[in-house]
């Protein structure tokens, strides 16, 4: 789990300083509207609602496109046709690195054919659903963030039925992901939440089984650029990949070397 949580919070700094790499506004709005189509169309009891939410309003989308996304989601919003498929689509990086893509979209041949795209510009391939998802394995992840008793965190994530945990130093805060089965996300976001953790994020994500280790530059480069191509996409939601690599060779390619090493 550790290569993927790298990348993941190397990612979420990268966002802190170059917001043109953040999500679009059409992505923002449809994760919104994927944690209203999932749970209650109200954020103080759908956390992932209330996550998606947050991170619209922190990009300034306005409150009534909020408004509008839940309602799409919930399947109340009136003058709105249009059908939103969940879709997941796999292929390959340079080297065999497994790349998982979710998307929500309103119109398959677009997507497909922009996902192809991007990997053909970038040195992979689009492949068959299947070839690569028996690599991965979908766990609940809850992030929690400032100051960390990590015996108060063990007690707690034992009685929220999590799996595993792991803690990161980010500069002078401290934060920790904890992972669990993903019918058990609700029960440790609300156990956390109890214990006076600092809740900021519960998702379900793809957990690599394996990594495949990456120490080439120009390997780095075209896999680096791939997952920023795809991410790129208004129809794509999360993008996981089974690689990893040092903290300097990632931060050399994303062109961030002011970010911090985590």
């Amino acid at each position: 789990m550790a290569g993927h949580s790298k990348w993941a919070n190397i990612k979420r700094q990268k966002e802190r300083v170059d917001a043109k790499k953040g999500k679009t506004f059409a992505q923002l709005s449809r994760a919104i509207i994927v944690a209203a189509k999932h749970g209650i169309p109200d954020p103080a009891g759908n956390f992932q609602l209330r996550t998606a939410i947050e991170k619209a309003k922190a990009a300034g989308i306005p409150n009534d496109n909020i408004e509008r996304a839940i309602a799409k989601g919930a399947g109340t919003y009136e003058n709105d046709d249009t059908i939103y498929e969940e879709i997941r689509y796999e292929g390959y990086g340079v080297g065999g690195v497994a790349i998982l893509i979710e998307a929500f979209t309103d119109n398959r041949n677009r997507t497909v054919a922009d996902l192809r795209s991007a990997f053909n510009k970038n040195g992979g391939n689009l492949g068959e659903t299947g070839c690569v998802s028996w690599m991965f394995e979908q766990k609940g992840v809850v992030r929690i963030e400032g100051k960390i008793d990590e015996n108060a965190l063990l007690e707690a994530s034992m009685e929220g039925e999590a799996d595993s945990y792991e803690l990161y130093e980010e500069g002078e805060d401290q934060a920790a992901e904890v992972f669990t089965d993903m019918t058990h996300l609700d029960t440790l976001t609300e156990t956390l939440s109890h214990k006076n953790f600092n809740v900021t994020e519960a998702e379900l994500r793809w957990i690599p089984n394996n990594l495949i280790d990456i120490e080439d530059d120009e390997q780095a480069k075209s896999i680096i650029k791939l997952i920023e191509a795809l991410e790129s996409l208004d129809d794509v939601q999360n993008v996981t990949a089974n690689f990893e690599m040092s903290d300097e060779l990632m931060l050399l390619n994303l062109g961030t070397s002011s970010l911090p090493k985590i």
